[in-house]
C-alpha cells in the first residue's frame, strides 16, 4: 500500500510539473502595436505605439492562461510629430488623462497546442469593451539570442473608435480602426 501511495503522489508531482504553467514578460523592443484606419476613403492610415509592456502566462498542458498587455498611448507614433500631438489630444487618445491603453484577457482560446483567440477587454479612453484578439501565428521557441525560451504572435482585433468616445470626423475618417499586436515575450 505504501508502494502505491507513493507512486501516486510521484506521478501527481509528475503531472503538476508538466501542467505547470509558464510566465512570458513582454519584450518591448519587439512589441510595438499598430492602428489602421480609413482616412476619408484616400488611404489607409498606418500608425504605430512605441512602448509597450505586460505578461503572458501559458499553460499549454491545461489549454489555459492569460494575457496582460499595456500600452503607453504617450508613445503613439504617426511618423509626424504634429499628427503625434493630434492623436494625443482630447479628440482622440487624449493621453493627458489616459495615458495607457490596456487588454485583459479572460479567456485564452487553443486550436492543438496553438493559441488561436484571446477573448478579453480593451480599455482605452477609460472606457472598457469586450473584444476578441485573433491570433495568426503562434509559436514558442528557445530564443537564439538570449538563451531563453520565449514566445511570439500576432493578434489582430477591430474595434469603432466611436465605442471609445473617439468619434471626431466619423464617418469621413473611418470609425473602424484595426489593431494589430505583434507580440514577442521572453520567459521569466
Amino acid at each position: 500500500m505504501k508502494r502505491f501511495a507513493l507512486f501516486t503522489i510521484a506521478a501527481a508531482i509528475s503531472t503538476a510539473a508538466l501542467a505547470a504553467p509558464e510566465t512570458y514578460v513582454i519584450d518591448g523592443t519587439h512589441t510595438l502595436p499598430r492602428f489602421s484606419y480609413s482616412h476619408f476613403g484616400y488611404s489607409t492610415q498606418l500608425s504605430r505605439f512605441d512602448k509597450t509592456s505586460g505578461k503572458i502566462i501559458i499553460d499549454r498542458a491545461a489549454k489555459t492562461g492569460s494575457v496582460v498587455v499595456t500600452i503607453a498611448t504617450t508613445s503613439v507614433d504617426t511618423g509626424y510629430p504634429l499628427f503625434n500631438g493630434h492623436i494625443q489630444g482630447e479628440d482622440f487618445l487624449n493621453t493627458a488623462k489616459f495615458p495607457t491603453a490596456n487588454f485583459t484577457s479572460n479567456k485564452v482560446n487553443f486550436d492543438g497546442d496553438k493559441i488561436s483567440s484571446i477573448d478579453g477587454t480593451l480599455t482605452l479612453k477609460g472606457v472598457s469593451k469586450p473584444v476578441t484578439l485573433t491570433v495568426t501565428s503562434f509559436l514558442c521557441m528557445p530564443h537564439p539570442m538570449l538563451k531563453k525560451d520565449a514566445c511570439g504572435a500576432n493578434a489582430t482585433t477591430v474595434v469603432k473608435r466611436t465605442d471609445f468616445n473617439m468619434g471626431k470626423y466619423a464617418p469621413y475618417v473611418g470609425d473602424e480602426v484595426t489593431i494589430t499586436i505583434p507580440v514577442e515575450a521572453i520567459k521569466e
